[in-house]
């Protein structure tokens, strides 16, 4: 793994004024992934996006970490059922259209 594709977990944690034991809960709950070389945790750069959203749920709507958890389910479910209903349309556009 290349290491310009990581983020230094302290780095983050310092830029973002947030403790590390955030983000350790939010490893142990499976919703981001750390990567650990030579004793320094990093984050895959294509998980920021996900781990700033969590950091905003946290501080500025005071979420816990199970909710961050439900909102993560909820919001996966939602993309799916949307991607199943685009999927549905297109099928039945089939035999709607003119022959």
């Amino acid at each position: 793994m290349q290491k310009d594709h990581l983020i230094a977990l302290d780095v983050f944690c310092v830029n973002h004024n947030i403790e590390i034991s955030f983000i350790s809960l939010l490893h142990q709950n499976g919703l981001i992934e750390i990567t650990t070389i030579e004793e320094t945790s990093f984050i895959e750069a294509s998980q920021l996006q996900q781990l700033e959203k969590f950091v905003r749920f946290y501080n500025d709507l005071d979420i816990n970490i199970e909710g961050i958890e439900t909102i993560t389910h909820l919001l996966k479910r939602l993309s799916t059922l949307q991607n199943e209903i685009i999927m549905l349309r297109n099928r039945l556009q089939l035999y709607e259209s003119p022959s």
